[in-house]
């Protein structure tokens, strides 16, 4: 009996269907394995494509600016975070049924076309790996954060986080997949591989990824997004933070591993430090939420904000050996899955439980334009690669981001009654000097 508890909870015959939710059982964590899978073979991929930047930069696309390369990569990102809204307006409506296996399919084909990808035809690649591919992703991502929601109350963050682990654990696996197979296969069988590997967890996905509340049927777009928000500074400034953080969130990411050619840190070492900083990334998305709950979200946020850009500037900008830059590669993606992970914590606390979607995906779309606009901004920067410039790509990615912690801080202030009173106090002070001066 304790173990038939324990695997499969029974729903209190007194409490409401709608009101019940398992947090946990056989059922329950099913759903997880298929949501942690569904993002290893979407948000993975973007977690990974600091691989392709490099391949496509140095033998697919040698012609074409790494500037044009990073908005490949960045268009992936940018319909993640636009179309997500919407996407959830028909989850909310038809649950995962259509989603999933549409969005399966156009990752897989995408990435079939990927590989037959000629040289030198940047048109290809676009289309291909940034179009396509961003808009199977992001009818992949959304159900399956959300249809958490239908199953975990109380380990809700628990399980989301685990989740979204998930991005980081492909992050961590497909660039080791692409650096073992290209030398020996070639690009192209070495995509259609990862391909099939990716196939094989949609598939589990589509298998095990179910809703469990009763579903709309109706869908109404008007309901994906909600300005209202901005009416609270709070909001806003939360907002403009984010916006600015994401601008450069995705920039060690894309470079590092280039960053590191250029200073000829040996192959066997360069070729892993997406996947390092990828599988410190994991527990970085698990272990904000806890601290969260004790310290704040928007506490925590700026914390892991701040630290991320004195990385940069005083980590990354010196960096100059193969320690330094194994270092800081540790350290960033230990500190930055809180940048991703805690902005729909922070809104939930100052939005209401019925517009909280909405809002949300007010903010998802602001972030959107940062993400497309970040890595080829940085690109641009990176002309040539050399000391100078390099240079300018870092200090562009640490002052964003130590920009947006800034913001985020004063989101804080405003939050804070004690800080208004501090303020309005030292106000009143420096007015009653005026006074008798």
């Amino acid at each position: 009996m304790g173990s038939a508890t324990e695997t499969d909870p029974v729903p209190p015959s007194e409490v409401d269907e709608l009101e019940y939710v398992p947090d946990g059982g056989r059922e329950a964590w099913t759903i997880v394995v298929g949501s942690t899978l569904a993002l290893v073979a979407s948000a993975g991929m973007i977690n990974a494509y600091g691989t392709f930047q490099d391949y496509y930069e140095r033998t697919l696309l040698p012609d074409t600016s790494a500037s044009t390369i990073a908005f490949i990569g960045s268009l992936q990102t940018f319909f993640l975070y636009f179309i997500g809204p919407l996407v959830g307006r028909v989850f909310d409506a038809y649950g995962s049924k259509y989603l999933l296996p549409l969005g399966s399919f156009i990752c897989v084909f995408a990435l079939m076309m990927v590989s037959l990808a000629e040289k030198n035809q940047a048109y290809q690649v676009f289309l291909a790996h940034g179009v396509l591919f961003g808009i199977g992703i992001s009818l992949l991502f959304n159900p399956s954060i959300a249809v958490l929601g239908h199953w975990f109350r109380r380990k809700r963050a628990l399980a989301i986080g685990i989740t979204t682990g998930g991005s980081a654990l492909g992050g961590v696996l497909l660039p080791i997949i692409i650096g073992r197979l290209v030398p020996k296969l070639g690009f192209g069988f070495a995509v259609r591989i990862m391909a099939f590997v990716l196939m094989g967890c949609l598939i589990v996905a589509c298998l095990t990824i179910r809703t469990r509340l009763p579903l709309t049927r109706d869908i109404s777009l008007r309901t994906a997004v909600d300005l209202g928000g901005f009416r609270d500074p709070r909001y806003t400034l939360a907002a403009i933070g984010s916006f600015l953080i994401l601008v450069a969130f995705f920039i060690p990411y894309t470079y590092i591993q280039i960053y590191a050619q250029y200073r000829q840190v040996p192959p066997h070492i360069a070729n892993y430090l997406i996947s390092i900083l990828n599988a410190m990334n994991i527990p970085s998305r698990i272990l904000p939420g806890l601290l969260a709950n004790r310290f704040g979200a928007l506490n925590v946020y700026i914390v892991a904000a701040t630290v991320c850009s004195i990385l940069c500037l005083g980590l990354w900008l010196p960096a100059r050996n193969v320690a330094s830059i194994v270092a800081f590669t540790i350290l960033y993606g230990l500190f930055s899955g809180a940048l991703v992970s805690l902005i729909p914590t922070y809104i939930a606390t100052i939005s209401p439980r019925e517009k909280y979607g909405a809002r949300l995906g007010s903010v998802y779309m602001i972030i959107a334009i940062g993400t497309l606009i970040g890595t080829p901004t940085a690109g641009a920067l990176l002309k040539v690669e050399d000391e100078a410039h390099f240079a300018h790509l870092i200090i562009f990615c640490g002052v964003l981001t130590g920009a947006g912690a800034f913001v985020l801080g004063l989101a804080a202030i405003v939050g804070s009654a004690r800080a208004r009173q501090r303020l309005r106090q030292m106000c009143g002070r420096r007015l009653l000097a005026e006074a008798v001066l």
